[in-house]
């Protein structure tokens, strides 16, 4: 299963809003077959797994990081194809929790006589696929929140500069992150000071998908010709319904969220998001945006980058926050991973 698991992240960048999946055939002591989900579209784990296994596959047992679909959609059944394999056991690491699988699939193995086991490594398949169960259980996207910061935990000058905090591997790393993202989302107010591109760049290691780009522009404010408007990858504007986009957003396509306080209802848009396939979405915005997804308890991973400078007190903070009242209110966060990247550490943290 822990073979399976290497294979299933060969499909990290490519296959949303499909799971990552991979599938390792063994008859005896030894793996007569092998595969990953690839790309969205294409055969499922289990196919390529049976297909380098052919009849070898009689008997076996295969050994599957995700519950193999039960449904037609873009491709047939992988239980269909386990059972007409001869297959004597199938291991499962995790359930599928989608509507039109979630159980059936299993259903399907039993009923054929496949003896299955659930459960092995079933923490490791969902992580591999947190922004995918976020989406089928709760309705919404993994949302992991970018930033970087000074030692002193400032993001930028007071006059808004912040090229560049952090070092050139500590960019590099976060093209990674982009690329394993469904979306990358900011505000009004960073494409207007910063006007980010928001795309993968200089990553030719790796095959990916490009992400969508999600601006949220409640008074359509982005001006024209920036760069997030320029129709290179897809882009997505969310604005409020009192707004009227105009030839300014001819590249893109725009959608109206229902309002909240100065902004816009941001667990409307997620459901929206999570509603077009979006698993994982990265936010790469400022203190204002940022602090508020917190205070509405919607973040679930802070990408926390820090530098080993000093911007002074008058430079921004990291979140715009509430007011605490007492220590006991203060923010949890846990450490879930730590690395340097050059001169630069970075922390991946999650609400306690």
């Amino acid at each position: 299963m822990a073979h399976a698991l290497r294979l299933a992240e060969r499909g990290l960048f490519t296959t949303q809003p499909n799971p990552r999946v991979g599938c390792v055939i063994v008859r005896g002591d030894e793996v007569v077959g092998e595969g990953w989900h690839r790309r969205t579209g294409e055969p499922h784990a289990e196919v390529y797994a049976l297909r380098e296994a052919g009849e070898r596959a009689r008997g076996a047992t295969a050994y599957v990081t995700l519950e193999p679909c039960a449904h037609h959609g873009r491709t047939p059944p992988c239980a269909d194809a386990l059972v007409a394999a001869g297959v004597a056991r199938v291991v499962i690491a995790a359930e599928d929790p989608f509507p039109q699988v979630d159980g059936r699939g299993i259903g399907k193995l039993l009923a054929a006589g496949i003896a299955v086991d659930t459960g092995l490594q079933r923490e490791a398949a969902r992580e591999l696929n947190i922004g995918f169960f976020s989406r089928i259980e709760r309705g919404r996207p993994f949302v992991r929140v970018k930033l970087a910061m000074s030692l002193d935990g400032r993001t930028a000058l007071a006059s808004g500069e912040s090229k560049w905090i952090t070092g050139e591997a500590a960019r590099a790393d976060v093209q990674r992150w982009r690329a394993r993202s469904s979306a990358i989302l900011t505000g009004s107010g960073t494409a207007l000071a910063d006007d980010p591109r928001l795309t993968v760049r200089d990553l030719d290691d790796v095959d990916f998908q490009p992400p969508w780009r999600v601006v949220l522009d409640r008074s359509l404010r982005t001006p024209a010709g920036s760069h997030v408007l320029d129709g290179s990858v897809p882009t997505l504007l969310l604005h409020g319904p009192s707004a009227v986009p105009d030839p300014r957003f001819a590249a893109v396509e725009c959608a109206v969220v229902p309002p909240a306080d100065a902004g816009l209802d941001l667990a409307a848009v997620l459901a929206l998001l999570a509603g077009r396939g979006v698993n994982e979405l990265q936010v790469e915005a400022g203190a204002r945006l940022s602090g508020a997804l917190f205070g509405a308890g919607l973040v679930d991973e802070l990408l926390l980058y820090v530098a080993p400078v000093l911007l002074g007190d008058q430079a921004r903070p990291l979140l715009q926050l509430p007011a605490l009242g007492d220590m006991a209110a203060r923010w949890r966060l846990q450490v879930v991973e730590q690395g340097r990247f050059g001169d630069d550490w970075r922390l991946r943290l999650r609400p306690s």
